[in-house]
Parts: structure tokens; C-alpha cells; sequence
């Protein structure tokens, strides 16, 4: 008999709103074992430039397990996806991790229990 397991979902409003995003800024966050940087792809700080001048964009999550940093996990140890710019596109990204979550599950509950 399987075990009965308890997701615990990240929700939207749990990273910032997309104007953050437009200054540049990459957001890094974790979830039970689970890493995660979020970020516009390009990365070019557009803040203050009219909406119709800003160009095309996504937002470009990468995961990897605990313990170590973005830039200290091997890039054969993390995972990356693209969602359009927008409001319903950071909905899709958060319903992606969150998928992640679930489906690499005994991946993040294994590193989470070494640390």
C-alpha cells in the first residue's frame, strides 16, 4: 500500500509581482527541498521604459535540489522552463513548479532529510 503523502502547494502571490521582475531582479526562492530562480528572460532592467518599447520577454524558472546555490549546483542538476511575460503566464509558471513538486517529490524529501 502506498503512503499517503502531503504536497504543500507554493502559491502565486508567494514571489513577487512582475514588476519586480522588470527591474532586473531575479527572484530565488525554496520549497521543501526544492530551489528555484525566477527571472525575465532578457534580463535587462525595463522599468522605466513605455510598455509598447519593452520588447518580447518570459519568465525563466530553473529548480535543482538543496543544498547549494544557483551558481553552485551543477547545471546537469537543474531543470528549466519558459511562460510567457504576463499575468497568466507567472500563474502557469507557478502551477509548473508546483507539478515539479509532486512529480520529483522523493527527489526534495531526500535532500531535504540529509540537511
Amino acid at each position: 500500500m502506498e503512503e499517503e503523502r502531503t504536497y504543500v502547494e507554493i502559491e502565486n502571490k508567494d514571489s513577487y509581482g512582475i514588476t519586480w521582475y522588470e527591474h532586473a531582479q531575479a527572484y530565488y526562492g525554496s520549497h521543501r527541498g526544492m530551489r528555484f530562480r525566477i527571472a525575465r528572460e532578457p534580463m535587462e532592467d525595463v522599468s522605466l521604459t513605455p510598455a509598447d518599447k519593452k520588447g518580447e520577454a518570459t519568465f525563466k524558472i530553473t529548480i535543482w535540489p538543496e543544498p547549494f546555490s544557483f551558481d553552485n549546483t551543477p547545471d546537469e542538476e537543474k531543470e528549466t522552463a519558459e511562460f510567457p511575460f504576463d499575468d497568466e503566464g507567472k500563474k502557469t509558471m507557478i502551477a509548473w513548479l508546483n507539478e515539479q513538486y509532486r512529480k520529483q517529490f522523493d527527489r526534495w524529501e531526500a535532500v531535504r532529510a540529509k540537511h
